[in-house]
């Protein structure tokens, strides 16, 4: 691995030039290294990051993809990591021509990780630096306390695996600027509705008794007056409405932090150091969630500025149809799975065509003829705004939820293919199961990362036992990893593990004509001297 030559950094500057002219945002400084397979190989299981932590997994890794790679031997053409300064790795076998692609394909992902919201609580860290420092923390820690280490490690990134950090990345991207409501407004929104369950005709009896002495004494009396008898009929009303102001402005704790900072195992002086493993396995994760959030709008964007910009320049010269080809093959777009590149890609140039003929607006969503909707163009000419807007604001949930239309979906023949067996043939056939966009919306957002949204029962943890609920929503726990990361959380907590689950059974039908139906089941897992048992609650 070596950094790119005089000449190909002088090619470097030149797109970022003509990038910047277009639109592209992006700090100056960057870092291009020449790498071969091998090097690629060895460097993906560390997410691209030279100085990431060592690990046996990754080493596994690297084995495995050695294996595919003498089956089925790959080009890797590029890859970029958001660092301070960001750097870009670029295959050794890329000819001159197709480098200048990738330049712009790269450049454009630098400026969606220094402009998209979802990645500010990145923008003033040295990711890579701070890796060095953890490599250089965990190799320290295990000369000291050898495999032990490695264990933690492990539990640890188990416990990353089901950990989504939904709500806490929220609070980091979007931090708490609301007004707090009044202790009134929690009462009946609430204190009423949530904390005592009350049936709709107590609550708007409650309300009208409110109106009337609002009435008769004027609000401010009237709300003093019944805040104290409020206070009087519940006393807990007070300590309940502070809570609820204070869990509105700190994000509920996630499992890894949860048990980093409550665990009363580490806890004891002589455990404190896995906090500290703990801490960077947490740290990575928060890091790295961003790209996980945005993978399909990340890969549009460069894909889009790539085709933009390289179609534009007079270096293409003699290399149309190398392009034409190469393009094609990153950007068509898949009838079976899921191509990012070719999805992502098509939606941006969606919403420009909608924001150029000014359908990004409500008259437009009221127009009901089929003719008057395909005719109508404004020409407003805001295209390109309303995609850097997407670039800024936007993730692949809300760009695939809101733009992916029954008009797209025909546009490019859209389809959610199914399966069925052909015992004829000993095989299976493919069909097209739908052409509706909602089917196929659900189809991709299903396909994205959505980890389980695991919590802990307050009311039922205490110092020996650490209870976990699995929110279910609509997908089980995959049975087979359930017993591994409990024991790990076992150890980390120094107690029992108790995780209630949601598991879909299905019922045997009575003739082989009859589909089976399903059923939910609560099930309770429990893990108890690295025993683990799976009960009914």
């Amino acid at each position: 691995m070596e950094l790119i030559d005089q000449r190909a950094k002088k090619i470097m500057e030149e797109c970022k030039e003509r990038a910047r002219a277009a639109g592209l945002q992006f700090e100056n400084e960057t870092l291009e290294y020449i790498v071969s397979n091998r090097d690629l190989l060895e460097l993906s299981p560390k997410n691209m990051i030279p100085t990431l932590y060592d690990y046996w997994v990754h080493d596994v890794e690297v084995l495995k993809e050695y294996g595919k790679y003498k089956l089925y031997p790959t080009n890797p053409y590029e890859t970029v990591i958001n660092s301070r300064p960001a750097i870009s790795f670029y295959n050794s076998d890329n000819p001159d021509w197709l480098n200048i692609m990738i330049f712009y394909h790269v450049l454009a992902h630098i400026d969606f990780f220094q402009n998209n919201i979802h990645f500010k609580h990145t923008w003033d860290e040295d990711f890579v630096g701070m890796a060095l420092a953890d490599k250089r923390l965990i190799a320290s820690l295990r000369n000291q306390y050898g495999r032990w280490v490695d264990y933690v490690i492990e539990f640890a990134r188990s416990l990353d695996n089901i950990v989504g950090f939904y709500d806490t990345l929220f609070h980091i991207d979007y931090p708490f600027d609301k007004e707090e409501p009044s202790a009134i407004e929690y009462y009946f929104n609430n204190f009423l509705q949530e904390e005592l369950k009350l049936p709709q005709h107590q609550l708007f009896a409650e309300l009208g008794k409110y109106n009337q002495m609002i009435e008769e004494k004027g609000e401010k009396i009237a709300t003093t007056t019944f805040l104290s008898e409020i206070t009087l009929r519940y006393p807990e009303f007070d300590a309940k409405y502070k809570k609820f102001i204070s869990q509105m402005k700190q994000p509920s704790a996630d499992l890894l932090e949860f048990i980093r900072d409550n665990s009363p195992f580490l806890k004891k002086e002589k455990n404190e150091w896995m906090k500290t493993i703990l801490t960077i396995i947490r740290n990575t994760a928060l890091y790295f969630a961003p790209q996980v959030r945005t993978k399909i709008i990340n890969e549009g964007w460069a894909s889009y500025w790539h085709d933009e910009l390289f179609r534009r320049d007079d270096r293409i010269h003699s290399h149309e149809t190398d392009y034409a080809r190469v393009n094609a093959y990153v950007t068509s777009i898949s009838r079976l799975g899921l191509n990012p590149y070719a999805i992502g890609l098509r939606l941006i140039q969606y919403v420009e065509e909608l924001a150029e003929k000014g359908k990004l607006n409500y008259e437009f969503q009221k127009i009901e003829s089929i003719e008057e909707r395909e005719n109508y163009d404004k020409k407003t000419g805001e295209g390109k705004k309303a995609i850097f807007n997407l670039r800024k604001y936007f993730s692949d949930f809300t760009l695939l939820n809101i733009f992916i239309t029954q008009e797209f979906v025909d546009k490019h023949d859209l389809f959610v293919v199914g399966i069925k067996p052909d015992f004829e043939r000993q095989t299976v056939q493919y069909y097209v199961k739908s052409r509706k966009a909602e089917d196929y919306k659900k189809m991709i957002l299903d396909a994205l990362y959505h980890p389980p949204y695991i919590t802990v029962d307050l009311d039922k943890t205490s110092e020996k036992l650490l209870y976990l609920v699995h929110n279910f929503e609509g997908k089980q726990l995959i049975k087979e990893f359930v017993p591994d990361v409990l024991v790990g959380i076992e150890f980390l907590w120094g107690g029992e593990v108790n995780l209630e689950t949601t598991e879909i059974i299905a019922d045997r039908p009575a003739t082989p004509q009859e589909k089976p139906k399903y059923r939910y089941q609560k099930v309770l897992w429990v893990c108890k001297d690295r025993k683990v048992t799976r009960r009914n609650p």
